[in-house]
């Protein structure tokens, strides 16, 4: 698995097991804007696996919630994680799969989490914008696969 961020001395990370997705329209990728004034970000659709669920599970809600978008998890492309602290302070260690997900239907209304918003963005705009690096990690990876099975 692939550690990315900075583990600052002194705090304790706790692990957080977590699933994130790619989804790819019109060759945009799907992302979310969290609203937190000066502080906003960019993510990936995802977040943590809640209980009993299979990241898979996690990954479809995470959607629903974040995005109002219905997912099927197609394919695991990364395990990864990712040191950071919440808006709140709260030191993570996010780990867990990045996704490949293929969108089944969109209703707007599904969504739960007010201060997220679907953005769809070219995924090299991403790259740049991804809040976190094991996040821009993965569109890479998913960039070079990609544009290799286009040479093939």
């Amino acid at each position: 698995m692939l550690q990315f961020g900075d583990c600052q001395s002194g705090l304790v990370y706790r692990d957080r097991p977590t699933a994130f997705g790619l989804l790819v329209d019109e060759g945009r990728l799907a992302c979310v804007r969290v609203e937190r004034g000066a502080g906003s970000y960019f993510d990936l659709p995802g977040g943590a696996v809640d209980g009993d669920e299979t990241e898979a599970q996690a990954l479809v809600r995470e959607f629903i919630e974040e995005t109002g978008l219905t997912v099927r998890p197609v394919s695991r492309l990364v395990e990864v994680a990712q040191y950071f602290r919440r808006t709140d302070g709260t030191p993570l260690n996010n780990r867990g799969g990045i996704w490949i997900a293929e969108q089944i239907a969109f209703d707007p209304a599904a969504r739960v989490e007010a201060d997220h918003e679907l953005v769809w963005l070219d995924p090299v705009t991403a790259l740049s914008r991804l809040r976190h690096e094991a996040h821009a990690w993965a569109v890479t990876s998913w960039l070079r696969q990609s544009t290799r099975a286009t040479r093939a």
